[in-house]
């Protein structure tokens, strides 16, 4: 009978970022089209084939996009009982890398472990950064409201410290980006603010005086003397144009001539050898020569709307956990982005940073997938009532 008839409960349905994914996909396709574009002249003289670059990328972002989705459909909480895992094995994949044989060489440092054959290898620094961002989301939320007191912030420092100075003993780009997540992650977590005030007003201080101190900075081992190069071209890359200030005048040479709208999609005069490895670091000059100043904003507009739905998801997360997973995500996405535009436009001197899904490089986007997943993962734990 009617009367008699129970009424249906309301149950929640699981929420899933769709505008996030769509994000990731965008970027995915069009680092793709701007990796063929800015690598077809080197690929058709090195290798006989101007789509060798894209296509490496592209089986590979398939591939890691197929993982990303599998991540996100398995509960966060599931991945928190391996963060001390993740944290050993940097400790274990580092070491190997800077003090085995099968660490490889790349412009005179190790940065790359080779996986038993020749063709198969990483950079251990991508796994350090996931596994510390989830690592210290994990602890935040197990310390919730004691992260103010200093005996918790000085323990999240120093389970950091040891591998961020090991990851910049090889990698100085890699270091302050794993620097950056500890400070994103902390000044989110704890109300108190001015000491994190203090520490962007050290940095950028010390940032400014760095071209008249740099010869006294490196008697006292704070730089190195490559280091101080790069200062010295920052300041006048004009004077050092033959060696260390080639790659960044012929970036700001691209950028300058591409004007409003750029000269057009895959008519880039500086990728013809101008730009070296133009499809890396420096493709962000290659844009805005092919698509002008619109382009490039577009582009920016798009990694800030990336940012905005992290910010959607953090503030929705079911727990601490969650929103420190995405928290540390968005701020190695931010600083990434911001590190690399700043160096292409040479607003800071050359750190070497990728600009995250658009340059080349299989490790890189193989693990900003994965941190991909875990951010829809807590999309995905987030309950909307019907």
């Amino acid at each position: 009978m009617p009367g008699t008839e129970k009424k249906k409960k309301k149950k929640p349905h699981r929420f899933y970022d769709y505008s996030l994914l769509f994000t990731i996909i965008f970027l995915t396709v069009f680092g793709l089209i701007m990796i063929y574009s800015a690598s077809s002249y080197k690929a058709q003289l090195d290798y006989g084939n101007p789509a060798y670059f894209m296509i490496r990328q592209g089986v590979i972002a398939a591939f890691s996009f197929v993982a990303m989705y599998i991540v996100s459909k398995i509960d966060y909480h599931v991945y928190a009982r391996f963060a001390m895992l993740g944290y050993i094995l940097s400790y274990v994949t580092l070491l190997l890398t800077m003090f085995t044989p099968l660490g490889v060489a790349s412009h005179g440092k190790k940065r790359w472990l080779r996986l038993g054959v020749s063709f198969l290898q990483f950079q251990p620094t991508e796994l350090v950064k996931i596994s510390l961002i989830l690592l210290l989301a994990v602890m935040i939320s197990k310390l919730g409201p004691r992260i103010n007191q200093l005996r918790a912030a000085g323990l999240i420092i120093g389970m950091s410290l040891p591998l961020a100075l090991l990851v910049t003993a090889n990698n100085l780009s890699s270091g302050i980006i794993i620097c950056g997540i500890v400070f994103v992650m902390l000044f989110v977590a704890c109300k108190i603010k001015w000491p994190f005030f203090a520490c962007v007003g050290a940095g950028v201080g010390l940032l400014a005086v760095a071209p008249y101190v740099g010869h006294i900075m490196v008697n006292l081992h704070i730089l190195k003397d490559y280091q101080l190069g790069r200062i010295n071209v920052w300041v006048n890359p004009v004077q050092y144009a033959r060696s260390g200030g080639y790659q960044v005048l012929q970036g700001l040479y691209a950028i300058g001539s591409g004007g409003l709208f750029g000269k057009g999609l895959g008519e880039s005069l500086q990728k013809l050898g101008f730009v070296p490895e133009a499809q890396n670091d420096m493709i962000f000059s290659i844009i805005c020569e092919e698509l002008g100043l619109f382009g490039a904003v577009s582009l920016i507009l798009v990694f800030m709307f990336m940012i905005y739905r992290f910010m959607v998801i953090a503030g929705n997360a079911p727990d601490l956990l969650g929103a420190m997973l995405v928290v540390g995500v968005m701020g190695h996405i931010a600083i990434q982005v911001i590190l690399n535009i700043a160096v292409v436009t040479n607003t800071i001197p050359n750190t070497g940073v990728t600009l995250p899904f658009i340059s080349y490089g299989g490790t890189s986007v193989m693990f900003l997938m994965l941190e991909m997943g875990l951010v829809l993962s807590v999309s995905n734990q987030i309950k909307l009532e019907q």
